[in-house]
């Protein structure tokens, strides 16, 4: 079924956010740099977190890092991410969304759905497209940044709309598509710009002679589904035809709790690593606490000095939020990952997903051995209240392991907080 036709759908997409932000943070510098880099300085280890348009022409992309993209783009400027103000940024963004409607979401830092549905009274039956236009205004005027609006009847139509209203698509900053409209729109699109087909779907599909929209729509699905899978097939039709029925929810929870580190040389130590680890396991439980939230999977990731990217995961019996069984959990990923393949290590990261706010009900672990170092106590529980109460009048740094101190922070950190889009996920 149609998402419904009376559904009044926006998507607020910053344009070259990180960049526009470092050329406010530092005008005189970064503000008069045409190519310009954003994610760390030259000779760092530091990845692209964005470019500017005129550097992306060079083929400068979001996650290679700075020292390929000066290669490709050697007069270009680099910088390092200016974290705090593209926080402030944000919330700057979003309050001005939010004098339009009260239901804003976040999708990541630089991305708002807002649901208008429903305020056609409250516009005097003003279109879509000029409120849209009119929250643009706004938001330049607020914070002298520029974003795109892309609107429709779903969250997947306004996504994919707010990227054909780029100003480096020749569009006027809004695109909305009218109800009855979106297979027609979705028809001029590649499947690449479908939320959930990363690079790898991208390639198996191509492989099979899909790569725009109308080749999927006009083959046979018998002939789709014996090749990809039911699942995924039928999947791929609603999403090539536009359906997308996932609520704008101010409510949402979020997906994934995730600290990563880039080092300034390439680590190839297990000691050295266990540090580390241990040094982004305070972290992200120190986020995960934060946000009132508990985690039942843990995740390593492993990037190698071959910018191969390896990832372990395990889910436990009950949700936790202590450092000792995510620490304990994290080892013994981190172990599994290094004893596969052991190459030295330029970035490790640690997430924590399947998260709920403790108000679902534990369930007993039947089968969960009662000394499982992963199994959270009352003892965590206890000395993680007094660590944060500590923590909480002196501050983050006040108490940290003793194997922590004395260490100097990683080159590179890079932080995020991701919500479940609800439009995009494909089956796997």
């Amino acid at each position: 079924m149609h998402a419904s036709p009376d559904r009044r759908i926006l998507l607020a997409d910053a344009d070259a956010f990180f960049v526009a932000v470092a050329r406010q943070v530092d005008p005189d510098g970064a503000g008069r740099a045409e190519l310009l880099i954003v994610g760390g300085r030259p000779g760092s280890r530091g990845v692209v977190c964005s470019a500017s348009y005129a550097a992306r022409a060079f083929g400068v992309r979001s996650g290679m890092s700075i020292t390929q993209a000066l290669r490709l783009c050697p007069q270009a400027m680099a910088v390092p991410v200016p974290r705090r103000a593209c926080s402030e940024a944000s919330r700057a963004i979003r309050a001005a969304l939010e004098r339009f409607t009260p239901v804003v979401v976040a999708a990541s830092i630089d991305e708002f759905y807002c649901d208008l549905t429903g305020t056609e009274a409250l516009y005097r039956g003003e279109t879509l497209a000029a409120t849209a236009h009119r929250m643009r205004a706004a938001v330049i005027a607020d914070t002298g940044l520029s974003v795109s609006i892309g609107g429709g009847t779903s969250r997947l139509i306004a996504k994919i709309a707010a990227g054909a209203a780029k100003p480096n698509a020749g569009a006027d900053g809004v695109h909305i598509v009218p109800a009855g409209g979106e297979e027609r729109f979705m028809r001029t699109q590649p499947l690449a710009e479908i939320p959930g087909i990363g690079p790898r779907a991208q390639e198996k599909l191509r492989r099979l002679g899909l790569v725009r929209v109308p080749d999927v729509l006009d083959a046979d699905p018998a002939t789709i589904e014996r090749y990809l899978g039911r699942d995924f097939a039928r999947w791929l039709d609603r999403k090539a035809r536009g359906i997308d029925d996932s609520a704008v929810s101010p409510h949402e929870r979020q997906k994934s709790v995730s600290r990563e580190d880039t080092f300034d040389r390439d680590i190839a130590d297990d000691e050295a690593l266990a540090v580390e680890l241990q040094r982004l396991v305070v972290r992200v439980v120190g986020d995960l606490r934060g946000d009132g939230l508990r985690a039942r999977t843990v995740t390593v990731k492993l990037r190698e000095n071959d910018f191969s990217t390896r990832l372990a995961a395990r889910t436990l019996a009950e949700p936790v939020s202590t450092e000792r069984p995510i620490l304990a959990a994290a080892r013994a990923l981190l172990a599994r990952l290094r004893g596969v393949r052991r190459r030295p290590v330029r970035l490790l990261g640690v997430a924590l997903s399947s998260l709920d706010d403790g108000d679902v009900p534990e369930q007993l672990a039947l089968l969960a051995d009662g000394g499982d170092p992963v199994q959270e106590t009352d003892r965590d529980r206890a000395l993680a209240a007094a660590l944060d109460r500590v923590r909480g009048r002196f501050g983050a740094g006040a108490l940290r392991p003793a194997s922590l101190l004395g260490d100097a922070a990683p080159a590179s950190v890079e932080d995020r907080t991701e919500t479940d889009g609800g439009a995009g996920r494909a089956p796997r």
